[in-house]
C-alpha cells in the first residue's frame, strides 16, 4: 500500500535546507500515510535508519529519553535494540507517534544540536494539552501538515497520471472540456468524493472494487478517531461535535452550533473554544472561521466564536453522514456516483472544496452578511486572498441559473475582489465576470 506522494517532495526538500540544523514534525490524522511515507523517505535518501513507533515499543526505549545526559549512551542503546548500525549524517532517527513519549519529543533539542543524523517525528493530537504540559517544546522543529491523498494523487494511485496535467493547461486557457467530458470527469471526481483519499481505503478499492468493502475501511478508521476522542474527553463532548458535523452543514446554518451538536446541553465558552480546539488538533477536521470585514489579512479578521467545520476527508464525511443505516451498496454509492441521490448533496461539495482549498495551501474563510433592503440572508461559502485581493467563492451541487450570493458580495465589496469562482458541476466556463469552475478543477484556483 505506497502511493505517490507530493509530500515526498516536501520531505527531500526539508533534508536538502536544513542540513540536520531543524527537525521534522510531520502532523497529521491517524492513517493518512505519515508513518508510511516517511519510512520510505527514510529507506530512498538515508544509509540506513530506526525508526521507534511509540505505539508499540519497549518501555525500555521510552526510558531512554528520561535522561539525556550521555547521547553516546542512548545511540549505542538504539542501534543495539534494533540491530541497525548509525552513520554520521547518513542516518535517520524516526519518532513515530511521538505524542506517545513526550520526553523524546523534548529530547530533539539535544538531539538536533549534537548534529550527527536527522530526526522526524510524526505523530496525532500532537498538540493538545496532555501531550505537552509537562514538557519544552523544542523550538528546533519545523512542521508539516499531511493531509489526505489529493485528487491528483488519487487520480496516481489509480494508474493515470495524465488528467491533472492536461485540465491544468485547459484551465489556464480557460477552455472548457466539452460537455461529454465534463460528464466522465464530474463522474470521476464524485468517485474520488466516495471514497476519498485515505490510503486504507483508497487500497481496498483498488484491490476490491468493492464499495462495501471501502466503506468498511472508513467505517474502522472513524471508529478509531472516536476512541481517540475518548481518551482526551471521558465526557464524549468531543465526539458528539465530530458526529455532528454532516447533520450541521446540512441544516445550512451560519455558524456551528456547539450546544445543539451536545443535545441542548450548555458548557462554558472556554470549555466550547477548548473543546474545539482540541478536535481542530487532531488534523481529522477542517475549520472555516467568519470574518467580520472580508478583506485581505484575513486569518487577522476571523471570529473565533463564529465557525463551521468540515472532515478533512471527503470520503469520511460521506460515510459520516450516511452511518446511522447499514452499508446499501447500491442506494447510496450507487446514487451519490450517478449523482441521482435524491437529498440536497451542497455540503458534501462544500467538504470536497474545503479538502481541496486545504490541501492547495489555503486556510479556510467565509463571509455572511444581512441586506436590510431585500430583508434576507447572504452567505459566501470561501474567501481566500490572491496578492492584494480577496476572491469570492460560491459551490454548487446542481444545475444552476442564479447566484445571488456571489452578486450582492460584488455590490458591497467590488473594489476589494480580484476574481468571483463559482464551483459546480458545470464545464469551465464564464458569467459575465464569474469564472465557472467544474469541481475537479478547483485545485487551479
Amino acid at each position: 500500500m505506497l502511493f505517490k506522494r507530493k509530500i515526498y517532495d516536501k520531505l527531500i526538500e526539508w533534508k536538502k535546507e536544513s542540513n540536520g540544523r531543524t527537525a521534522l514534525l510531520l502532523e497529521g490524522a491517524r492513517r493518512v500515510g505519515k508513518s508510511t511515507i516517511v519510512e520510505e523517505f527514510a529507506k530512498n535518501e538515508y544509509k540506513s535508519y530506526i525508526l521507534i513507533d511509540f505505539s508499540n515499543t519497549r518501555q525500555e526505549v521510552k526510558d531512554l529519553f528520561d535522561d539525556i545526559f550521555n547521547l553516546n549512551y542512548i545511540f549505542l542503546q538504539l542501534q543495539y535494540i534494533y540491530d541497525v548500525i548509525l552513520y554520521e549524517r547518513n542516518s535517520i532517527i524516526i519518532f513515530d507517534e511521538v505524542q506517545l513519549c513526550p520526553k523524546a519529543r523534548q529530547a530533539i533539542k539535544s538531539l538536533v544540536k549534537d548534529g550527527r543524523y536527522d530526526y522526524i517525528e510524526t505523530g496525532s493530537l500532537i498538540s493538545i494539552r496532555k501531550n505537552v504540559k509537562d514538557i519544552l517544546i523544542p523550538s528546533e522543529e519545523r512542521k508539516l501538515n499531511m493531509y489526505p491523498m489529493d485528487y491528483e494523487e488519487f487520480l496516481w494511485a489509480t494508474g493515470n497520471t495524465t488528467a491533472i496535467p492536461i485540465l491544468k493547461q485547459l484551465y489556464d486557457e480557460r477552455k472548457g472540456v466539452g460537455d461529454n467530458l465534463n460528464h466522465t470527469m464530474m463522474r470521476d471526481f464524485r468517485l474520488y468524493m466516495l471514497i476519498g483519499g485515505m490510503p486504507q481505503a483508497v487500497d481496498e478499492y483498488i484491490k476490491s472494487n468493492n464499495f462495501r468493502l471501502v466503506d468498511k475501511v472508513k467505517r474502522e478508521i472513524l471508529d478509531l478517531y472516536e476512541e481517540d476522542f475518548r481518551k482526551i474527553d471521558k465526557s464524549g463532548n468531543i465526539s458528539m461535535i465530530f458526529n455532528a458535523i454532516p447533520s450541521q452543514l446540512h441544516k445550512n446554518g451560519s455558524r456551528f452550533q456547539v450546544n445543539s451538536a451536545l443535545n441542548g446541553g450548555r458548557i462554558s465558552e472556554y470549555d466550547k473554544l477548548s473543546m474545539i480546539a482540541e478536535l481542530i488538533d487532531s488534523k481529522t477536521v477542517l475549520a472555516t472561521y467568519h470574518v467580520y470585514d472580508p478583506n485581505v489579512g484575513l486569518s487577522g479578521l476571523k471570529d473565533l466564536n463564529r465557525f463551521k467545520l468540515y472532515l478533512a476527508d471527503t470520503g469520511l464525511f460521506v460515510t459520516l453522514a450516511f452511518r446511522d443505516k447499514d452499508f446499501i451498496e447500491n442506494d447510496i454509492y450507487g446514487k451519490l456516483l450517478n449523482d441521482k441521490l435524491s437529498v440536497n448533496l451542497g455540503y458534501v461539495y462544500e467538504n470536497a472544496v474545503a479538502q481541496i482549498l486545504t490541501a492547495s495551501g489555503d486556510n479556510l474563510y467565509y463571509y455572511s452578511f444581512y441586506d436590510k433592503d431585500a430583508h434576507r440572508s447572504y452567505e459566501v461559502d470561501f474567501l481566500v486572498s490572491r496578492k492584494n485581493k480577496i476572491c469570492p467563492i460560491e459551490v454548487k451541487s446542481s444545475n444552476y441559473r442564479k447566484h445571488t450570493s456571489l452578486d450582492m458580495f460584488y455590490q458591497k465589496y467590488s473594489s476589494r475582489i480580484s476574481q468571483r469562482y463559482l464551483i459546480g458541476i458545470k464545464d469551465l466556463s464564464k458569467d459575465k465576470d464569474i469564472l465557472c469552475v467544474p469541481i475537479y478543477m478547483a485545485q487551479f484556483i
